[in-house]
Order: C-alpha cells, then sequence, then structure tokens
C-alpha cells in the first residue's frame, strides 16, 4: 500500500498539473466530468458508512 501510495499521489499531481492547462471550467463536459467524481465519491463514503463501519462496530470487532 505505501508503494502504490507513493507511485499514485506524484502521478496524480502530474497529471492534474498536465490537464490544467486545457481545463475549461464553464465547459459542459468538464461540469459532468466533476459531477460524477463528486458523486462516486460521496457514493462511496457513504457505502463505507452504512456497509463495511457499523458491522465491525456492533460485533466488537
Amino acid at each position: 500500500m505505501v508503494f502504490f501510495f507513493s507511485v499514485t499521489t506524484p502521478f496524480g499531481i502530474a497529471l492534474g498539473i498536465a490537464l490544467s492547462s486545457v481545463y475549461k471550467e464553464n465547459s459542459p463536459s468538464s461540469l459532468i466530468t466533476v459531477g460524477l467524481l463528486n458523486a462516486s465519491s460521496a457514493g462511496l463514503l457513504i457505502y463505507m458508512a452504512l456497509v463495511d463501519i457499523p458491522p465491525s462496530r456492533f460485533h466488537g470487532a
């Protein structure tokens, strides 16, 4: 996990810097992409809160 995190973080930063020059804030494709990424992030958080965390808390693990 440490290796994966240490490799993907700089890659993501470099990708963000490279794409910042062609990113247009108000274009429809940018708004759809941001919306989909926000929705998937929120969905993952809701899933973790409702499915993964409570069973471990209730069963004493």
